[in-house]
């Protein structure tokens, strides 16, 4: 870690105590991604949130490209601290969620993917969703808006609002539940949105088989979950961590996603090329539906 990033670090852990929400953003040579995600964290207005960006690229930090210092000092002008932090060697996924969410001081953290736009509001509707319902965490799908004219009803179907309390639930491949995941393909949610016509400022919860993407955990339900701290059982190339994560924090607090989704994804091509390791191979391969 260099000095200028010990120093901003430093900045951030001697931040004021009324920060509500650590974003967690791990990011890998997207620079243009990256700052459009953080120019989505500039236009939410509360609550208040400090930034930990961890950065694994080959080359320079992607915080160091034009774009994306700029909009670290519109953050920075708002009064919302960014660390920026050089994570090197890379270990994995897990391994840099880990190391992300041990900087987490917060009572919440958002896991942020770099390639995901938030609209103005989501992070205050999250926080509060999450505040209400007491689990262990809630999320936002990201939209695919390209498939905005592609309905696919077949991949809705399974769609459930939580009525009542949201609950502990056990998921795992060959269940049910696992049935859930196509919600989240595509524009679904978008299209989910719109035919049950919710009003401004309104949000339903829902059960999910997992969230990718933009996902807002109490922090203490996390780590008492066990956070990603099984990184050390996976190789460096593998893929689905978060879900194993989900799974954990759910079997002991329930989660819920939360509709509208005011996330966007970029679309950008993925990072990810090697998914012959799904985490939940490995991690969970003792246990049996």
């Amino acid at each position: 870690m260099s000095r200028r990033t010990s120093e901003q670090w430093a900045r951030h852990q001697d931040r004021p105590g009324n920060t509500a929400v650590d974003v967690l953003v791990p990011t890998c040579n997207r620079p243009a991604e990256l700052a459009v995600t953080l120019a989505g964290l500039a236009g939410q207005a509360g609550p208040a949130f400090a930034v930990v960006i961890s950065d694994q690229s080959a080359g320079q930090p992607a915080w160091e490209h034009p774009a994306a210092a700029a909009m670290v000092r519109v953050l920075e002008a708002q009064g919302r601290p960014v660390a920026r932090l050089r994570h090197l060697p890379r270990r994995g996924l897990a391994e840099q969620r880990q190391f992300l969410l041990e900087q987490s001081t917060a009572d919440q953290c958002l896991f942020l993917d770099d390639d995901v736009w938030l609209e103005p509001g989501a992070l205050e509707r999250l926080s509060q969703a999450l505040a209400k319902l007491g689990c262990g965490f809630v999320g936002m799908a990201p939209q695919g808006l390209s498939f905005l004219e592609d309905p696919r009803p077949e991949e809705t179907a399974t769609f459930a609002a939580w009525e009542g309390p949201v609950t502990p639930e056990r998921v795992r491949p060959g269940s049910a539940e696992f049935e859930r995941w196509p919600l989240h393909s595509a524009a679904n949610l978008s299209h989910l949105s719109a035919e049950l016509g919710l009003q401004p400022g309104q949000w339903v919860p829902y059960h999910v088989a997992w969230l990718g993407g933009c996902v807002l955990y109490r922090r203490e339900a996390l780590l008492d979950a066990g956070g990603f701290s099984f990184w050390s059982s996976l190789p460096a190339d593998h893929a689905g961590e978060d879900v194993v994560a989900q799974w954990q924090v759910m079997e002991r607090f329930g989660g819920a996603g939360i509709l509208p989704s005011g996330a966007v994804h970029l679309e950008s091509p993925t990072t990810v090329t090697d998914r012959r390791v799904e985490a939940y191979d490995v991690v969970l391969k003792q246990e049996s539906v």
